[in-house]
C-alpha cells in the first residue's frame, strides 16, 4: 500500500514571511477590535494561521485602547478569530499602567471578549501581588484568580506586609477592589506586623 497524501498537501502548503508586519482588525461595524504589531511572522494559506515573534497588540473597546498586550511569540488563526500568545505575556492597562498581569499563555477568542491567561499567572501593581495557576479577564473589567491563589500586600519598601491564601480571588480593575472566594476551604490569611 502506498499513500502521497502529505506529499499533495506539502506541495499545496504556501507560507509567505512577513517582516514589520503591522496589522489592524475591524469588527463589522467597522470598529477597530485589535491592532498587532511584530517584527517578523509567517502566514500559512492553508491554515490560515499568522505565527508571529516579538508581537505588541493594543486592545480598543470603541475608539480608544483598553489593555496592552506583549509576548515573545503568537499565533491569530480561524480567521482572525482566535488568538494565542506564548512567552514572557504582559498585559497592562491603559488607565492604571503599574497593574501589570503576566502569564505563560493567552488565549482570546475574539468574539467572546474574555481573556484567558495560563501557566504562572502574576498580577502586580503598587499595592499588592496576586499569583495563581490561572486567571480570565472579562469585559467587564474584573479578572478572576482560580485556585490556587496567593495574595500579598506590599508596604512601602516592597515588603510583605500580610499574606492570604484562596480558592479564588476577584479583582476589579475599575474599582481597585479585591474580593476572595471558596467553595470547600477557607481563606487563610498571615498579616506580619
Amino acid at each position: 500500500m502506498l499513500g502521497c497524501a502529505p506529499n499533495v498537501i506539502e506541495e499545496n502548503k504556501v507560507t509567505q514571511k512577513i517582516e514589520s508586519l503591522d496589522m489592524n482588525i475591524f469588527s463589522q461595524n467597522g470598529d477597530k477590535i485589535y491592532s498587532i504589531t511584530s517584527p517578523y511572522s509567517t502566514y500559512n494559506n492553508i491554515e490560515h494561521k499568522f505565527q508571529l515573534k516579538k508581537t505588541y497588540i493594543n486592545l480598543f473597546k470603541g475608539k480608544e485602547i483598553k489593555y496592552f498586550v506583549e509576548s515573545d511569540e503568537s499565533s491569530l488563526s480561524d480567521n482572525n478569530k482566535l488568538l494565542k500568545l506564548k512567552g514572557n505575556v504582559k498585559l497592562k492597562t491603559v488607565r492604571q499602567n503599574k497593574d501589570v498581569l503576566e502569564g505563560d499563555i493567552f488565549i482570546w477568542e475574539i468574539e467572546e471578549n474574555d481573556y484567558l491567561l495560563k501557566g504562572n499567572v502574576r498580577f502586580e501593581n503598587d499595592e499588592m501581588i496576586l499569583n495563581s495557576a490561572k486567571a480570565k479577564l472579562s469585559k467587564d473589567d474584573i479578572i478572576e484568580f482560580f485556585n490556587p491563589v496567593k495574595y500579598v500586600i506590599k508596604d512601602e519598601k516592597d515588603n510583605n506586609k500580610s499574606e492570604t491564601k484562596a480558592e479564588n480571588a476577584y479583582y476589579n480593575i475599575k474599582t481597585k477592589s479585591l474580593s476572595f472566594g471558596s467553595n470547600d476551604k477557607r481563606v487563610r490569611s498571615i498579616i506580619n506586623f
